[in-house]
């Protein structure tokens, strides 16, 4: 069994560590503010990754180190604080006692820059447009080069318990784009870990690993499609047509078959099999 730390606790970290912690693992959780009740198998660490001096009494003999941290904010300062400030103070501490664990960083394939509704996968070029995607870019750079066995996992739009803005979406109704075709892709959160913890097995299997994973489901569908099959799910009135729009800042098709060849099978592989079971959870929808 692994030594393993995850930085960044939210509903995806703290799911994997009782995951992996249910496996035998032994799971230190990093968090600025740990849960105040204890969880039976996980230790927690209070810190903020940007203050230095609060990492001081952080171990390093770690077999591997999860990368799961969520910004401020959707604004530069708060993606630097973390992807840059946070990661760098890390890198230092365990730089300190020589130790080199294998890194598992949840990046966004926000980091693709496309926007005319390409095919995308590990080889395509990323070069995002915003200063916060290219913070994320930075930190899959730097992991990268680091050490070989670093692995990378870009997650494409996440949803589920919590997670239920396209739910929103379809209930308000309002116009939404139909052509030129915007796509979305999509990830249910078990999922997420799923991928999260098949990963560090495989890689504790001695299975080489690459160093590139796009996690997103077998359907990268039209925002339309998506919207209207919702609607018509949760009772509500269907959207109607938005005036044509070619000026979104990302617009791709995530391939998720690096992923499948590994083995992984998805527990939710498309939108009408993740969503199917979210909605039952909505008000008024059987």
């Amino acid at each position: 069994m692994a030594k393993l730390l995850i930085v960044g606790c939210g509903s995806i970290g703290l799911q994997l560590a009782e995951e992996l912690s249910a496996k035998g693992h032994q799971v230190t959780g990093l968090k600025r503010t740990p849960p105040i009740l204890a969880i039976t198998g996980i230790n927690f660490m209070a810190a903020d990754i940007a203050s230095l001096a609060q990492l001081n009494a952080l171990p390093t003999d770690f077999d591997a180190v999860y990368f799961i941290v969520s910004p401020d904010g959707r604004n530069p300062d708060s993606y630097q604080a973390v992807y840059e400030q946070g990661l760098n103070n890390l890198l230092n501490i365990f730089k300190q006692t020589d130790a080199n664990p294998q890194w598992i960083l949840v990046s966004s394939t926000s980091v693709y820059g496309q926007t005319q509704g390409e095919w995308v996968d590990e080889a395509s070029t990323a070069e995002p447009q915003n200063v916060p995607s290219r913070y994320i870019r930075q930190a899959e750079l730097q992991l990268t080069a680091l050490n070989p066995k670093n692995i990378v996992v870009r997650f494409s739009g996440i949803y589920g318990p919590g997670r239920e803005y396209l739910i929103r979406m379809a209930q308000q109704g309002g116009a939404v784009q139909k052509e030129p075709v915007y796509y979305t892709n999509r990830i249910h959160q078990a999922d997420c870990v799923g991928v999260l913890v098949y990963l560090l097995e495989q890689s504790l299997a001695g299975i080489a690993l690459e160093q590139y994973y796009v996690a997103s489901d077998n359907d990268p569908a039209p925002q339309w499609e998506v919207i209207s099959w919702l609607a018509e799910r949760l009772g509500a009135e269907q959207p109607t047509v938005k005036a044509p729009d070619n000026t979104a800042q990302s617009n791709k098709r995530c391939n998720n078959q690096r992923l499948k060849a590994l083995g992984y099978q998805f527990k939710y592989p498309s939108y009408q099999t993740g969503y199917s079971q979210l909605i039952k959870g909505v008000k008024g929808v059987n």
